[in-house]
């Protein structure tokens, strides 16, 4: 075997090897919930458990740091939201010197929990997709997009 085939393998055994440490490591798992808090009103609760000693990020991280956690809701036309998605935990904050800017993060649960009326009384869906990222200490994983689907009764 070549000196080049070595090196190819090797490259490609690394690349493998790093893909499958990162799917079998998840530390962060999704619950969605709705509540109805009055006549056509609920509450869409999107809530992460995150294991320690991992966070995740704020949506109010700011530019040139990690990437904070995004919720977009696919458009509904029995439902509007209102505002924006509240995030309920423990909010942490602290400069980051590889980013060299102040992170906004939580550990352990977060709660998102966006305020949405209904056109009418109907029973429906509110879907879309949550895009976070997940670090430690020592190390970052790539940016995630998981989608959800909440019933609204």
């Amino acid at each position: 075997m070549s000196k080049k085939s070595h090196i190819l393998i090797s490259f490609i055994l690394f690349f493998v090897s790093v893909n499958v440490s990162a799917q079998m490591h998840n530390p962060v798992t999704w619950n969605y919930t709705a509540k109805k808090i009055a006549d056509k009103t609920y509450e869409v609760h999107l809530t992460a458990s995150v294991k320690n000693p991992w966070h995740i990020y704020s949506q109010s991280t700011p530019e040139g740091g990690p990437i904070p956690t995004k919720i977009i809701f696919k458009k509904n036309p029995l439902v509007i939201p209102t505002g924006k998605a509240k995030e309920k935990g423990k909010l942490l904050q602290k400069h980051e010197e590889v980013f060299d800017v102040d992170v906004k993060y939580f550990d352990g649960n977060v709660d998102f929990v966006q305020v949405v009326k209904l056109k009418s009384n109907v029973k429906t869906n509110v879907s879309g997709t949550i895009e976070f990222m997940a670090c430690n200490d020592e190390q970052c994983l790539p940016p995630t997009t998981v989608p959800f689907t909440v019933t609204l009764q």
